[in-house]
This record gives structure tokens, C-alpha cells and sequence, in this order.
């Protein structure tokens, strides 16, 4: 039975209604630190830093990209900004000075917002960034750790309406350039209240927030938190030993964010495989990449709790997911079943709607979805004649109705002529035991027009797959001699990608696009 949920039209009233409900009760802590803010502080908190704010000129409408790492200032400015009705623009703070300048420029940003981190920090960068932009940039503001605090009483009324665009959020897919994605209170409250719903969380639940807390699945696990009255430990940085350490010590019940983060926490499991780190653990739950489907049982078995992944991207936060009361086998090979309000259509090759069962590309349209992006010239082709917002990805509908993604659109690799299935190799192989991560991409040949490679990290550090014994897996496995990868490369960790952690094909195809090894 699910928990009770809190429900408002805009993420303002959503906190209001928790502070009312349970305002003694835990929100956030810091994982380092240890403090604590309860719901009721959270509130207070927000309304006097909104306050200030609105004291140094940002008024509601205003456009405010801000870059902070995930922690408690982070967590209550963008409830402060949300009470301000100010379009905020969220930046991981990893995101180096080319791409904060071309995204300022991009949304029209009047203010940016850093912490106060000194010389060497963010504040630096931006210091620097703002005196070469001269008259042409927004206003900088730096927010210092002790959060400013104005009088409430000079705030406008708060917002009713969860219709208006309030939110951007910064999004790479396939491309190089940052898109931004733009969001209502609305969109974000239906993925949050949806995810609260499949990972079942409830007052007595302490999670994370894994993704940096800029990225949409801060948002999204922000609204889970108010809506369940969960709390959450808060990380600046994810460093497995450390956070794995946190978590036991706070009795985390609730983590995951993408499968970087499975592989990372069973990683550290396997240092000491005699006896649970996390005894507390219930549920991975996560999305973002693609999940092989050994690491079901894997976590089942050696962390003791369930992984239930879930399919969404920045601009459809949550579209299907899984939950611990599905079945071993849809946890292992879907990504879930359709969440509440949203509807899934695969479209095939002919342009036709498939058949169950039948591979396609996934759209997608519902309250859930993005309304476009910053770039107005991109969202012809983001959407089709009827309004549904092409995904990218391939996929099928099962007949239990859950979505099983099979792979991108971009990820087809046709090697004399036959489609072949990256993401169907890279599930194959990870399940291979010296195997601890694997990116299969197409390379330009002469001869088969692409060929297959296969680039992989090891489960283990120094114990590498050779390509022997990777053709002798795929041969135990049975599968048609033209999807053995031609290439296999080895590397002791594959490059990612900074916000999702998801492995960077687009720098592999790069490294490797030379003529094939001999």
C-alpha cells in the first residue's frame, strides 16, 4: 500500500503543506556536517533567503542561473527562488566557464548565482567570467554558507498557479551544446509525486539525493521528499567509500541516481563481501543510463535489497518505472511500467505505431513533459505533428505493459547492412564476470561500413577481458556471428559524462575512430 502523499499545484505549497503537517520532523541533513533542518526551518529558511533575494533585485520573472553543489543552500534556495516565482536555471557545479558563458547568453540570464568559495572556487570563475562580459552580463551574486536573511513581510503572495515555466534545466543528450529544457511546476510535480509512488517512500524513510541536486532528479527527489515526508542525506560529492560510510552511519534506507551508482556501491560491497555495508538498504532506484540486466540479481544478492530502475531524461523526468513488487524478471529486462498521467507510443521505422513487442522509437506526451526548449529552433523537430515529444530512444512495449529500452536512435550501428543493437551487446557482455562496465559504439570501416567495438572497464582493476575470451562468451551465448565486436579496447575507467556519471560514447568514438588494430 502506498504511503499517504501531500499533493499542492506548485512546489511552493507542496513545502508549505509539509512544514504544517509535520514541522518538527526531519528534512535534509548534511552528510558531513551533521546538521540537521527540520521541515518547518527548511520553510523559514527559504522565506527570509527569498526575501533577501528579492531585496538585491530579483524580482518574480526574473531569469537566474545559479551554481552550487549539492548540500542544505543548495536544497533551500531553490525553494526560495520557487517562492519568488523566479525562473530559475540550476547548473551542476561542474560545468567549466565556456559552457556557463554560452548558457547564460542562451537564457538571457539577469542574475548568476555562486557560492562563496573564494579565488580559486566558482566565485573566481564567475568573477572572471562576469568582468569579460562586461555590460553584457547578468548581475553576480554570491551566496555566502550562512544564508541571507530579509524580512518575509515584503515577499509578494505566493504562487497558485503551477502552469507558468519557472524552471530550466540544462540537458547534453547526444550533442555537444547544453539545451535547456523548460519546465512548469506542474511537469516536476508530476515526475516527483510519480517517483514517490513507485519507490513507495513514507515518513520513515531516509534517502539521498545522488544526482548533483542541480540536475531535474534534485527536483524530482526535492518533491518526493515533501509530498512522503522522507528526509535525505545530503552529499556535495559522491565518493563511494566515503558516501557508503554516511549512509550507515544515517541508516539510509532509499539511494541509487544512475548505474554508475549501483556499480560504485556494489564495488564497495565486494571489498568486504562477508558482511552487509548498507544493513538498512530497502531499494536502488535510479535512471538515467541504461541498466544491464545482471545487476538485478547482483544487487540482490550481494546488497541485499531491491534495484528498481526507472526510464526518464531531463525533458520527461519519469515516464515508466519499476518497483520492488514487480517480478525478478521485469526488474531485470524492463524499465518499468508507465507512471500515472503519462502516455508511451513506440513509433516504427515506417513511421506507423508498432506492435506490442515490436521495436520503435519511444514518444512520449503528458503533464510530465517539458514545454520546449530554450532554443526555439529545436523544438520543430523535438516534437511530431501530434504533440508527442520524440525521445530519441528505442524500445517496445511488453505485453505485461512495461517499456523495455533497447537502445538510442543514434546507437544503431549498421555493419553490412544489418541493424545491429548496441545496448543489446553491452547487455550480453556485462554480464561477463572480468566485465565491470562496457560502452559498445560503431566505428567508421572501409569494408563493413561500421564495425563493432567493444570498449571495456574491468569488474576487477588489472583483470581484463581479452578477445578470446570475449568471442567465447558471446558463442556460449548463442547470438549471430555479425554481432561479435570486431574491436575490443581496454581501458581502466571509461570516460563520463559529469552530471548523470553516464559513460561518454561521443569521446570514445573520438578515440578510437582510426583505422582497426591489426
Amino acid at each position: 500500500m502506498t504511503p499517504l502523499l501531500l499533493k499542492s499545484p506548485t512546489v511552493w505549497g507542496l513545502l508549505a503543506r509539509r512544514a504544517e503537517e509535520s514541522p518538527d520532523a526531519a528534512l535534509v541533513v548534511d552528510g558531513f556536517s551533521g546538521v540537521r533542518l527540520n521541515c518547518a526551518q527548511v520553510l523559514q529558511a527559504a522565506e527570509r533567503l527569498a526575501a533577501a533575494l528579492l531585496a538585491q533585485g530579483v524580482q518574480p520573472g526574473s531569469v537566474l542561473t545559479w551554481q552550487l553543489p549539492t548540500g542544505l543552500g543548495a536544497f533551500v534556495l531553490q525553494l526560495a527562488l520557487a517562492r519568488l516565482c523566479v525562473v530559475q536555471n540550476p547548473m551542476i557545479s561542474l560545468y567549466g566557464p565556456a559552457e556557463v558563458e554560452a548558457v547564460l547568453r542562451r537564457n538571457r540570464s539577469q542574475f548568476y548565482l555562486v557560492p562563496q568559495d573564494g579565488a580559486q572556487g566558482l566565485e573566481g570563475r564567475a568573477q572572471a567570467l562576469l568582468a569579460r562580459l562586461s555590460s553584457n552580463g547578468p548581475q553576480l551574486i554570491v551566496l555566502p554558507d550562512e544564508l541571507p536573511q530579509g524580512d518575509p513581510a515584503t515577499l509578494p503572495a505566493p504562487p497558485g498557479d503551477g502552469n507558468p515555466v519557472r524552471w530550466i534545466y540544462l540537458t547534453s543528450g547526444t550533442t555537444a551544446e547544453l539545451k535547456g529544457a523548460r519546465h512548469t511546476d506542474e511537469s516536476l510535480l508530476r515526475a516527483g509525486l510519480n517517483l514517490a509512488q513507485a519507490v513507495q517512500a513514507g515518513p520513515g524513510d531516509v534517502g539521498t539525493i545522488a544526482f548533483p541536486i542541480a540536475h531535474v532528479g534534485g527536483m524530482m527527489n526535492t518533491i518526493l521528499l515533501l509530498a512522503s515526508g522522507a528526509s535525505a542525506v545530503l552529499l556535495p560529492r559522491y565518493q563511494p567509500a566515503e558516501a557508503v560510510a554516511i549512509f550507515a552511519r544515517h541508516g539510509v534506507t532509499v539511494t541509487g541516481g544512475s548505474t554508475a551508482h549501483y556499480q560504485a556501491l556494489l564495488a564497495e560491497q565486494r571489498r568486504d563481501p562477508k558482511q552487509i555495508l548498507l544493513p538498512t538498504l530497502r531499494l536502488l532506484s535510479g535512471g538515467g543510463a541504461p541498466k544491464p540486466p545482471d545487476l538485478v540479481a547482483q544487487v540482490h544478492d550481494e546488497l541485499g535489497c531491491v534495484l528498481a530502475h526507472a526510464y526518464g531524461m531531463t525533458e520527461a523526468p519519469l515516464m515508466a518505472s519499476c518497483r520492488a513488487t514487480h517480478s525478478q524478471e521485469q526488474l531485470a529486462h524492463s524499465d518499468g511500467a508507465v507512471v500515472d498521467g503519462m502516455e508511451l507510443r513506440i513509433v516504427n521505422s515506417q513511421g506507423t505505431e508498432a506492435a506490442n513487442g515490436e521495436d520503435g522509437e519511444i514518444r512520449v506526451r503528458g503533464p510530465g513533459v517539458f514545454k520546449g526548449y530554450t532554443d526555439e529552433s529545436l523544438n520543430a523537430a523535438a516534437f511530431d505533428d501530434e504533440g508527442w515529444f520524440r525521445t530519441g530512444d528505442l524500445g517496445r512495449l511488453r505485453p505485461d505493459g512495461h517499456v523495455a529500452v533497447t537502445g538510442r536512435l543514434k546507437d544503431v550501428i549498421i555493419r553490412k547492412g544489418e541493424n545491429i543493437s548496441a545496448r543489446e551487446i553491452e547487455d550480453l557482455l556485462s554480464g561477463h564476470p572480468r566485465v565491470g562496465a562496457v560502452a559498445v559504439i560503431g566505428l567508421p570501416d572501409t569494408e563493413r561500413g561500421e564495425r563493432v567495438c567493444a570498449v571495456v572497464e574491468p569488474r576487477v582493476a588489472g583483470e581484463h577481458l581479452d578477445f578470446a575470451g570475449m568471442v567465447a562468451w558471446f558463442e556460449k551465448a548463442g547470438v549471430m556471428r555479425q554481432k561479435i565486436p570486431e574491436q575490443l579496447e581496454l581501458m581502466d575507467r571509461l570516460p563520463r559524462m559529469a552530471s548523470l556519471n553516464k559513460i561518454s560514447k561521443a569521446e570514445l568514438r573520438l578515440r578510437f575512430q582510426g583505422p582497426p588494430p591489426h
